[in-house]
């Protein structure tokens, strides 16, 4: 469940960090992306209960808030919406990875400091696993990032899947030895 750095904005689909992950992963195991360019956690909260229901997951990889932190919204809102995704997750016994994101340092220290601090609060209060920066390593290396300064290109893909990876895999593997 994600926005634009899911939903393989201006690159190839099958070149995509999760296109990539469908590839690693065991044949039995089912990917859906329900990512959407634009999506914000407001818009993501109110998608999330029918895909929950749809597809049944074991795990959850949350990747939202990007688009509010560029818009600017409040991130107590952000939080109450993760939450509450967070918080479905859970109640339908689905592990949860949460993908965090940072946004351009010009919003402000103490702006980007509520926002980054997001995601690590509700990895603490709901002992879920978290990737603190998505674009770890890629963010800053404009040869790895498309001209918007915003989205990352095909050739980061494969960066984005192994920082992913590296905590994704520690979910899997009691998952998967339980017959999951």
């Amino acid at each position: 469940m994600g926005d634009s750095l899911s939903a393989a904005y201006n690159i190839e689909r099958d070149e995509s960090w999760v296109a990539l992950l469908e590839e690693r992963l065991p044949e039995a195991a089912t990917v859906v992306n329900a990512s959407i360019s634009g999506e914000t956690t407001s818009g993501g909260v109110q998608r999330f209960d029918d895909l929950l229901g749809q597809h049944e997951p074991d795990i959850v990889l949350l990747e939202l808030g990007g688009n509010d932190g560029l818009r600017g919204l409040p991130p107590q809102q952000m939080q109450a919406n993760l939450a509450t995704m967070i918080e479905a997750s859970q109640a339908a016994d689905a592990e949860v990875l949460l993908l965090g994101i940072d946004i351009p340092p010009n919003y402000g220290a103490a702006y980007r400091e509520a926002f980054t601090t997001v995601y690590h609060d509700l990895a603490d209060t709901y002992g879920v696993t978290l990737v603190p920066f998505l674009l770890e390593g890629i963010a800053t290396d404009d040869a790895l990032m498309q001209d918007d300064g915003i989205h990352p290109t095909a050739e980061a893909q494969p960066i984005i899947l192994e920082t992913v990876w590296d905590k994704l895999e520690g979910i899997m593997a009691p998952r998967v030895s339980a017959g999951r």
